[in-house]
């Protein structure tokens, strides 16, 4: 007994020592980060092995980058790979399993609540459907794992809300930087795509845990997903402009096929196999692709230092940038599991090449460089898909290690988020999100509006009275400072709208009347609120019905059950937003 008390006090005072110090912190981030790596090792080795094992490729050659692969092993591994990532998920809907939250949807909506379990199972799908061939990246999985260690420690520490978005984003940011060996790309990952904010405040924990999480990848096997690019000219002001251009093509090309998704998914649901078939029919339609060229599998690493400085035709570029795109593109819509961010920078390489040999046919003389077109266009598409144009920008720089062209990725970066956002709004992540009925458009922490509910600001228990009842008899029974607002309801004490005392008071009545039904003076009788509507939207009805009180019925019944003033919602819905504030600058 005393060494379970001993436990919970140490336990205690580490919980209060995390909490109120900064640097506790960073040293947790910096666990994060060495677990977030170890995860992305393990799981890029699940990966290799499981591609040397089943196409019987060189253990040091890349699936795409393989010269070909057996017609026998891509019929075989690509439908039943698609057949166990069905059933895994026909498994979870028959157990009635919750939906696996990924970083995103976890900081925008649960503040950085990640469940443990359902995010093993994601990953587990993920190396399947990357280890028997299917065109998807194992980034989403990183991030997937790399946030939910974090949050599981955080839930541990009993860390406040912020904070356990911060080392959510420490997790999934250090997963990213381990992958491409690129700490500042993983950083910026976090602080753009995962916490939705900038702080210097947030900055100590996220390179930290970004720092932590490449070593530790990098003295076990090397960064999976590290890119090397050849020296590339000094830019010109007039590339910059065509950079800018290649960004605009990017924000096209990119809304295209997020759309393209969806009407993929709808395809697959009109053949009327049953849900946990669809992958197994998706992974025969990527091996008959296979059978083209090897480039389409995978996440495209091996392709993309292939193609780097092979000499390709206009045509060969534009069929392999079509064949990737939609080898992505089905995977995902047929079931598989896993991200695009890998994909798109192999999908934007191309096009940049593409881009690269129209500019050289068409400006000879600005003499653009293609590998500075082959950089902007891996930044921008993904950019395009993914979001996070500093996060693009940044694995530039770390892959080239030259600012000048890092200067024109990013202004092409920009251009590209700036025609999305104002085209469309959604990267690749909220889209689907968006697909399935959520509003978010980033990871921006809005749970705590929704979660700041009428039910919440109510008070229960309103002062209520018969419809029916007379003027007289109201005002014998609420006179005159005994309450501002009585609700009037029917029988079943269903709402039939708010009398308001002094007007009922000051209502003409003779001496031998008794003045008609109170319903008859009662106001919003069609109005009210709902318990589950949240108070941006209440504050809403109120403006809409220019009144100050609202009487709260249930959605189906329209039974009352309870009273908001519009001055007590206002100043909750002010006080949260000041604690939200503060805590995306790293306050409170």
């Amino acid at each position: 007994m005393s060494a379970r008390l001993s436990a919970f006090a140490f336990s205690a005072r580490l919980r209060a020592m995390v909490r109120s110090s900064e640097l506790s912190i960073v040293v947790v981030a910096v666990v994060v980060g060495v677990l977030a790596g170890l995860g992305v090792a393990a799981m890029t080795e699940l990966v290799d092995v499981a591609h040397v094992v089943i196409y019987g490729i060189p253990f040091d050659v890349r699936l795409s980058a393989a010269a070909r692969v057996l017609p026998v092993a891509a019929f075989t591994a690509l439908p039943l790979g698609g057949l166990a990532v069905g059933l895994i998920d026909h498994w979870r809907r028959v157990r009635k399993l919750p939906r696996a939250v990924d970083p995103i949807e976890a900081n925008a909506l649960r503040g950085g609540r990640m469940a443990i379990g359902e995010s093993l199972i994601v990953c587990a799908q993920t190396v399947i459907s990357n280890g028997a061939g299917a065109s998807v990246g194992l980034e989403s999985g990183y991030a997937q794992i790399g946030g939910a260690i974090a949050s599981r420690l955080g839930l541990a520490l009993r860390l406040r809300r912020q904070d356990l978005r911060l080392l959510v984003g420490c997790g999934a940011g250090g997963a990213i930087a381990a992958a491409f060996g690129a700490p500042l790309t993983g950083a910026f990952y976090a602080s753009e795509l995962i916490i939705g904010a900038y702080s210097l405040a947030n900055a100590g924990p996220i390179f930290a845990a970004a720092l932590a999480a490449t070593l530790t990848t990098k003295g076990l096997l090397g960064a999976p997903y590290v890119i090397v690019a050849p020296p590339v000219a000094p830019l010109a002001l007039g590339h910059h402009f065509l950079l800018v251009a290649l960004g605009l093509i990017s924000a096209a090309l990119g809304v295209g096929a997020m759309r393209a998704a969806a009407l993929l998914e709808r395809g697959f649901a009109a053949t009327r196999a049953p849900r946990w078939a669809r992958p197994a029919l998706g992974g025969l339609v990527l091996a008959a692709m296979a059978l083209y060229t090897p480039q389409v599998l995978g996440a495209g690493h091996g392709a993309i230092g292939l193609d780097f400085s092979a000499q390709l035709s206009a045509a060969t570029l534009a069929t392999l940038l079509a064949l990737k795109l939609s080898a992505s593109l089905i995977s995902l819509a047929s079931g598989f599991r896993g991200g695009l961010f890998f994909a798109s920078l192999f999908a934007g390489a191309l096009l940049g090449k593409l881009y690269a040999l129209g500019v050289a046919a068409a400006l000879p003389t600005l003499a653009l460089d293609p590998t500075a077109c082959i950089m902007a266009g891996m930044g921008t598409l993904s950019v395009a898909v993914v979001g996070g144009p500093l996060t693009m920008t940044f694995l530039v720089l770390e892959s080239t290690g030259d600012l000048s062209v890092a200067g024109g990725v990013l202004a092409a970066s920009i251009a590209t988020s700036l025609a999305v956002r104002a085209t469309f709004g959604y990267s690749f992540t909220t889209w689907r999100l968006h697909l399935r009925g959520e509003s978010i458009r980033g990871a921006q922490d809005v749970g705590w509006l929704r979660d700041l509910t009428v039910a919440r600001l109510m008070v229960s228990a309103p002062p209520t009275i018969p419809g029916e009842t007379s003027l007289r008899a109201f005002r014998a029974a609420y006179p005159l400072g005994s309450a501002h607002v009585v609700v009037a309801v029917d029988e079943a004490g269903r709402y039939r709208g708010l009398v308001l005392v002094p007007e009922a008071h000051a209502a003409p009545l003779e001496e031998n009347e008794d003045g008609g039904p109170i319903s008859a003076v009662a106001r919003l009788p069609e109005t009210s609120l709902h318990p589950d509507v949240d108070v941006r939207s209440a504050l809403a009805i109120f403006d809409a019905a220019q009144t100050d009180t609202l009487a709260v019925t249930e959605r189906e019944t329209g039974v009352v059950v309870g009273l908001l003033g519009e001055a007590f919602a206002a100043r909750r819905y002010a006080q949260e937003t000041d604690q939200a504030a503060k805590g995306v600058l790293g306050g409170g």
